[in-house]
């Protein structure tokens, strides 16, 4: 997909006469666009090796590996796949994942297409006999990977697999015909799995995109094996700007792969990651199972971001973009692949999800003007209450987090809170109207750190940091916090978030947020 026209002129032998058609012209188009493209690297960055004899290769593709020095074994493997006109070599050190490799410790597997395959090299994502589980490209690619197992002895239970626009279709693809293959995938500028089967299909998914359900979309991602779960996770990117393959296939992705994995598509974490929007879905468990990342600005391409700090990887080229941001760096996190490595004296931008501390938290009642404290016993049975009871008394929720985990001289960019609806009774949001659900925050705790009275009314580090939208059910995430609120965040231990109404309900209105440890608190730093 690194081209305008960048699919293949290569027919299936049951097409119709008018499909032959369109890939006569193009043909034509795929010639231009390879005249007028930035040609391929040629050179090989070192310790790139190509490997044959790696199987029945029904698909003949090309193998090529990167295998850092002393690598031991059990180590993890990620398959990544070039997009069109593109190969292995101009496509592993410019997109960072080499780079990676190096600092974290695994073993990139680089398949690469042939132009005999496909006039401009992209791999044919559409084609059933290409895609289907024991065939075609499919059926190489694994056979790829168990070569990695035989002489380099990666970790059999630790693969990833990720690609660039017909790469990562082709990633959408692998993620549903080997789902046991795979514990995680990123496509970036890609399209959702079994979109297209046809080359003529193939342009309506690339622009203006196919909109289907999110249950039509996992159904043909469960029909693709017999494979019952658990399901790999899905890092997502996209341009806002790409014209080669609409931004509307990012969103798509979403869809099917929250389907897959059971869950909704309201993100229970809405931030920014390098000022770029970032969403996160959980399961029912609380874990992360699909991400996306929404570049503004961006065309088609990877995003880099150049440089020899810890957070940044890459260099810019043909379709990979240097935007200040390095997806691979992004993905290997969301993955997991650097899980007990140093960071570095540099770790650029991160971002934690802290749950809260349900041993401390709890809700506190009061009349209108504080009179009258009291601490809520309901919460085992409804939850933690916010807003006028039908008992007249005016209810505030106090949750905590330890904020330990953030570095004593992390500067926070961003901060968000995100709870989720148990029940309710009223519109305290319209009464009186335009009412706000506020979050004041504390540094350490409103008082002895376990709820009690005197937190209904105590003067905390910040108020009114944030707002929580109206919500009625499902997870609703709070507005950005302030800057006193990102202040107010204690790196050395406890920060409690109570939330109250800002104007006191005139009569019975009131919601019960999740008790346990559901609520999250999301924080970006640097």
């Amino acid at each position: 997909m690194s081209h305008t026209h960048p699919y293949p002129s290569a027919v299936p032998p049951a097409a119709g006469g008018g499909v032959r058609a369109w890939a006569a012209l193009l043909t034509v188009l795929i010639a231009a666009a390879a005249f007028l493209s930035v040609p391929a690297g040629t050179a090989r960055a070192a310790g790139l090796q190509e490997v044959t004899g790696f199987g029945s290769n029904p698909g003949n593709l090309q193998m090529f590996r990167y295998v850092p020095d002393g690598l031991p074994a059990g180590r993890p493997l990620v398959v990544a796949m070039h997009g069109c006109t593109q190969n292995a070599a101009a496509y592993d050190d410019e997109t960072g994942w080499t780079e990676m490799a190096d600092r974290l410790r695994f073993a990139p597997l680089l398949p690469q297409q042939r132009s005999s395959n496909n006039a401009n090299s992209c791999f044919n994502w559409f084609e059933n006999g290409d895609t289907s589980r024991g065939s075609g490209e499919a059926l190489s690619i694994v056979q790829m990977m168990d070569r990695m197992r035989a002489d380099n002895g990666v970790a059999a239970d630790r693969s990833f697999v990720t690609g660039l626009s017909a790469g990562g279709a082709m990633t959408s693809a692998m993620m549903a015909a080997y789902p046991d293959r795979f514990d995680g995938g990123a496509v970036v500028a890609g399209i959702p799995s079994r979109c297209a089967t046809s080359l003529t299909q193939a342009f309506g998914c690339m622009s203006p995109g196919s909109d289907r359900t999110p249950a039509q979309w996992g159904a043909l991602v469960r029909g693709a094996s017999s494979h019952g779960g658990p399901w790999p996770t899905l890092s997502v990117w996209h341009g806002t700007t790409d014209t080669t393959v609409a931004p509307a296939n990012r969103r798509e992705l979403v869809e099917q792969w929250t389907d897959v994995h059971g869950t909704d598509t309201t993100p229970e974490i809405s931030d920014t990651v390098g000022g770029y929007p970032h969403l996160v879905y959980e399961d029912a468990a609380g874990r992360p199972v699909v991400e996306s990342f929404e570049i503004t600005g961006m065309g088609h391409g990877q995003p880099v971001d150049p440089g020899s700090g810890s957070g940044q990887c890459g260099r810019a080229a043909a379709y990979v973009l240097d935007v200040n941001i390095c997806a691979a760096h992004h993905i290997t996190r969301f993955w997991g692949l650097d899980a007990g490595t140093d960071p570095g004296p540099d770790p650029g931008t991160r971002t934690v999800t802290l749950a809260n501390d349900d041993s401390r938290d709890g809700y506190v009642k009061a009349g209108a003007d504080g009179a009258g404290p009291a601490v809520g016993t309901l919460e085992s049975l409804y939850g933690l209450g916010v807003g006028r009871g039908a008992d007249g008394k005016h209810n505030r929720a106090v949750l905590s987090f330890d904020t330990s985990s953030l570095p004593d001289d992390a500067v926070v960019d961003s901060a968000r809170l995100s709870v989720t609806h148990a029940s309710g009774s009223g519109d305290p949001w319209g009464n009186p109207a335009a009412n706000s659900l506020a979050v004041d925050a504390q540094t350490g705790c409103l008082g002895g750190c376990a709820i009690e009275p005197a937190d209904w009314s105590a003067s905390p580090t910040a108020t009114g940091v944030a707002t929580v939208p109206r919500f009625t059910s499902g997870t609703a995430s709070s507005t950005e916090f302030s800057g006193p609120g990102l202040r107010a965040l204690d790196p050395t231990g406890t920060t409690q978030l109570r939330l109250r109404f800002a104007q006191s309900p005139g009569s019975t209105g009131y919601v019960f947020v999740a008790p346990g440890s559901a609520a999250r608190l999301t924080v970006t730093f640097h």
